[in-house]
């Protein structure tokens, strides 16, 4: 998308309330909402927004169990006594067997949040494309401070639906409008 810009109609809100009646009433008009920015989560917007339920959490799964195989494996070949590995240190602490389970627990445990916290980060930044070197357009200061705002894309639009979107944002009680190019 570098090289294009999007020209973006948008309305800034005070009141969470009044920004969910406009979704629902943009839902009923059919018009396309590009995003709706705010300043903390509100409850049921997904479902108002008509949004899918994330699948993040399968992914978190899998992290989570490549935590837990990183470590059985590795204390496995440390310690060795297992069928697979004949083991690099095989030391007996304290009378315990070779490979025991439940000696391992604790950092099987530690493996695997550790795995999740870390793949999640990396998967959540690259999902919502941010990162080192990427610049995302703000279209106001104040969104992400007190203001609450749905937004629309432009691009290609004649006057008459122009005047329709922001007729839409005066019926909805938008406090200000603004065009912007990202």
């Amino acid at each position: 998308m570098k090289g294009q810009h999007k020209e973006v109609l948008f309305g800034l809100y005070n009141d969470e309330e009044v920004l969910m009646s406009a979704i629902k009433k943009a839902k009923k008009q059919h018009l396309d909402i590009m995003d709706v920015y705010s300043p903390f989560p509100i409850h049921g917007m997904d479902n108002v927004l008509e949004l899918e339920e994330s699948r993040l959490h399968i992914v978190g799964f899998l992290f989570g169990m490549t935590g837990m195989f990183t470590a059985l494996i590795g204390m496995s070949w440390i310690f060795g006594g297992s069928l697979m590995f004949d083991g690099d240190w095989p030391t007996i602490f304290g009378g315990k067997p070779y490979w025991s389970l439940p000696a391992f627990i604790p950092i099987v445990f530690e493996m695997t949040v550790l795995f999740t916290a870390i793949g999640m980060v990396v998967v959540f930044y690259i999902i919502c494309g941010l990162g080192f070197g990427v610049n995302n357009p703000i279209l106001d200061d104040r969104i992400t401070d007190d203001k609450f705002c749905i937004a629309f894309q432009t691009n290609g639009m004649g006057d008459a639906d122009l005047d329709k979107l922001n007729g839409f944002f005066k019926a909805t009680g938008a406090e200000e409008v603004h065009t912007k190019a990202i």
